[in-house]
Formats: structure tokens, sequence, C-alpha cells
């Protein structure tokens, strides 16, 4: 029995420790700055729920995180509210903990639409009931909710630039992987091998687990800079990263339909014209090159020399290339314009930038 080697996970893993470690921070000193006012400044003995609320508020992402703030330490507050004046006024049990769920969540629902809140509201009413604390407490456990939620809003408007870069920097690692695909792409025409060109169609499948993180980050991204009053001034960064996505989007869609057809070529034993796996090539050059820019920082229009290039050549037509050869070259034409858009072209300009086909 063969057990799978557990590097590539281990690896995946360490990255995401990488891109999350600055949040951690944040949230290792929410806990301790909403502990230390809790018992310092108001006096209070072991006030659980000041630092349990404050990272309930942080959580793991940036995105849409003063509404997390908010909805937390609102439901938290409900909750705690409810379940104390049910403990003190009918004690605890499970008939006291199904009451107590059905009024907090139903006071959330009425408070607000928001699920987390809601969620919340119901949880922090549930433990109360079951753990039943001093009830000469109770107004202290409300007033520790409520400072980690403030502590958790003061420290998340101090965010780091890190989620208004980290777009760039999955941009630019997408580019990389669509270059290696192209490769293998390559790779699998010049063999006439179907398992490496279907080997090239899965990673480009894969790809889309790297789109779904893009995604979120240019959300995390644009949240950081509205909610951070510190940050505004990294607005067009934000917007450049959000930018990024849907051009990124359709070329790797496009670089799906073009492995496919790859291996529908061999597959049917299809030729394809030697100047056409010269042009994906070219294409993965280009792809490459615009990875390169991304993680240099410098401005995407440098690479836009070795696209146009590519956009040259895709304008030559071979007349013996059959239906796959032909389709193969309008992928590459299409991901030519993607990647111009990725490279600050407008949409419109990548377009007509491409030459006419001709013979």
């Amino acid at each position: 029995m063969t057990f799978p080697d557990p590097r590539p996970a281990l690896a995946r893993g360490i990255d995401r420790l990488s891109d999350r470690w600055v949040l951690l921070l944040q949230i290792g000193v929410s806990v301790f700055a909403a502990w230390l006012v809790a018992c310092e400044v108001l006096g209070h003995v072991n006030p659980f729920f000041a630092p349990v609320t404050a990272i309930l508020c942080l959580g793991l992402t940036y995105g849409q995180r003063l509404r997390r703030i908010v909805e937390v330490t609102v439901g938290v507050a409900i909750g705690i509210l409810v379940g104390d004046l049910i403990v003190v006024w009918l004690g605890s049990g499970a008939v006291q903990m199904a009451l107590v769920v059905v009024l907090a969540m139903g006071i959330a629902v009425v408070v607000s639409s928001g699920q987390l809140l809601v969620i919340q509201a119901g949880v922090q009413s549930v433990f109360i009931v079951a753990f039943v604390a001093d009830q000469s407490a109770s107004f202290s456990r409300w007033l520790d909710a409520v400072v980690g939620g403030v502590v958790a809003l003061l420290v998340g408007a101090i965010a780091p630039t890190s989620p208004v870069r980290r777009p760039r920097v999955l941009a630019a690692r997408t580019a990389r992987e669509i270059a290696t695909t192209l490769r293998e792409v390559v790779d699998a025409l010049h063999r006439r091998d179907r398992a490496l060109a279907t080997a090239a169609l899965d990673g480009a499948r894969a790809l889309e687990d790297q789109l779904a993180e893009l995604r979120v980050a240019a959300s995390e991204g644009a949240a950081v800079v509205r909610q951070s009053p510190l940050l505004r001034g990294h607005a067009p960064a934000a917007r450049a990263g959000s930018a990024l996505v849907v051009p990124l989007d359709r070329c790797v869609r496009n670089l799906r339909v073009l492995a496919r057809r790859a291996v529908v070529a061999l597959v049917r034993g299809e030729a394809v014209p030697e100047q056409y796996i010269a042009l994906v090539a070219a294409l993965a050059d280009a792809a490459g090159d615009l990875a390169r820019v991304l993680d240099e920082h410098a401005t995407p229009s440098a690479a836009r020399a070795v696209l146009d290039r590519v956009a040259e050549l895709s304008a030559h037509v071979d007349p013996d290339a059959g239906l796959s050869a032909e389709m193969l070259r309008g992928q590459v034409r299409s991901m030519v314009v993607d990647l111009l858009v990725i490279a600050g072209m407008d949409e419109d300009d990548a377009l007509l930038s491409l030459p006419e086909s001709s013979a």
C-alpha cells in the first residue's frame, strides 16, 4: 500500500500560514488588549467574553471585516444578555436552553438579517445557560463582549498593506501556471502524447482554485482600503488588483479550451502545423514574462512588447491546418487579448491590436 506524498499538502499549508501570519498577529494583539481593558480598566475577573469576541470579530479574512465585527459584537451581546436573563429568572436546564435559543435568535432576526449575528446570538445564549457563571457578573459579561468588539474594530482599522498587494502576487502565480500549462501542451503536441495533453488539461482545470483565491484576495484588498483610514492612499493599488480578476478568469477559461482541443487533436490523429505549436510556445513565454513583471511590481505594460509579437504571429494562417489546429490558433488569439488586458490595456484596444488573419 502506497501513501500519498505529504510534502505538497505541507507546502500549501505553509503558504497559507505565510499569507495569514500578520492577521494572526492582529488577533493576538486584540486578545491581549481586550483582556487588559476588561481586567485593568473595568476591573472584571476572568473576562472570558472579551478576547473570545475579539477573535470571532476579526476572523481569518480581511473581507467584510467591519460588517463582521458589528454583527458578531451585537450577536454575542444579545446572546449573553438573553442567556443571563433566563438564568436569573428560570435557572438552567434543557427547557431553559431551548427557550433561550429561540428568544435570542428571534431577537437577533428582528435586529438584523445578518446570518452571522443570528448564529452568534444563539451560540452565546446556549453557552451562558450550559455553563452557568456567577449571576452577579451578568452585566460584566455583556460589557466584556462589547469591549472585545470595540478592540477588534480599532485593531481592524490598523490593517497591514499585505491584503492590497496580495492580488498582484496571486495574479503573478496564476500567470506562471498558465505559462507552465501552455508549455505542457507544446510538449504533448511535439511528442504526440495524449497522456501529457490530458495532464495539461487537468492542470488548466486545477487553476480554478487559484482563481477563487484571487477573487477572495481582491475582495479583501478592496475591503481593507475602504475600512482602514490609514490605507486610503492604497486605493489605486486595490482597484488594480481587482481589475486582474476578470481577464485572468477569461484567460484560464480559454486555456482550458486550448488544452482540450490539443487532446482532441491527438485523439483524432489530426496534424497540428509546427508554426502553430511554436505560436503556443511563444504565448507561454509571454505569459511567463507577464508573471515576472507582476512579481517585480513593475508596470504591467512592460510585458506588452512580447504579447504584441505573439499577436503578430497569430495572424498567420496555415492553409493546410485542420479544425483542431485552427481552434488552437483562435484560442491563442483570445488569450493574447486577455493577457493584454491584464497588462493594463483597455479591452477594446486589445481586440483592435490583433492583426487580421491572413494566409
